[in-house]
């Protein structure tokens, strides 16, 4: 139980997907303008992050190597995501169309998110069995969810500052990212 709190924690701050690996920074940087919106993107985030972990490992272990089809793993893993991702939105256009309208094109964007493709060919390259690679999922996708929250608040406070023009729009918040990377560094000297 240990072990698992352990990478959950690490995959969250430690090793945060975004801030450390670099990966999911499309929906990080053009869904960030919002806390409200940012947080229903972490929501979906998780949701196909732990799911796709899950059924991926599944898919893996019970299909793909006892059929010697391991160099299948990334077609199949691009499938499971992609459907995942249009359950995730036919869900949030029948049940929260307002979160829907605001997530607009970074929603089907999920299914090309490296981050949840990444997190699945990760579990499989560390050979996690099934619990691990749905904690592994799950941390992950809440440090994503923890990363584009605090961008998302930081950007909203910076709209009333005054910010040099060279740096107003994009470049300020490349900056902020920069600074928020930094900041997450500082988890790696935690002792776990």
């Amino acid at each position: 139980m240990m072990r698992l709190l352990l990478l959950l924690l690490t995959t969250a701050l430690i090793n945060n997907v975004v801030l450390s690996q670099f990966l999911g920074l499309c929906p990080f940087l053009g869904v960030s303008k919002s806390v409200k919106t940012a947080a229903g993107m972490g929501g979906a985030v998780i949701f196909v992050i732990t799911l796709s972990s899950a059924l991926t490992s599944l898919l893996y272990n019970y299909v793909l190597v006892p059929l010697e089809l391991k160099y299948m793993e990334t077609i199949v893993f691009i499938l499971v995501i992609a459907a995942l991702v249009q359950l995730v939105e036919m869900a949030l256009k029948k049940f929260s169309h307002g979160l829907y309208a605001a997530l607009g094109v970074y929603l089907p964007l999920i299914t090309t998110n490296c981050a949840v493709l990444g997190v699945a060919l990760t579990n499989v390259q560390n050979e996690y069995d099934f619990l691990t690679s749905v904690v592994a999922g799950f941390g992950t996708a809440l440090g994503f969810a923890i990363a584009i929250i605090i961008m998302a608040g930081l950007r909203e406070k910076m709209k009333y500052n005054e910010v040099p023009n060279a740096f107003k729009g994009m470049p300020i918040v490349l900056v902020t990212a920069g600074l928020m990377a930094i900041a997450f560094s500082g988890f790696s000297g935690l002792q776990l």
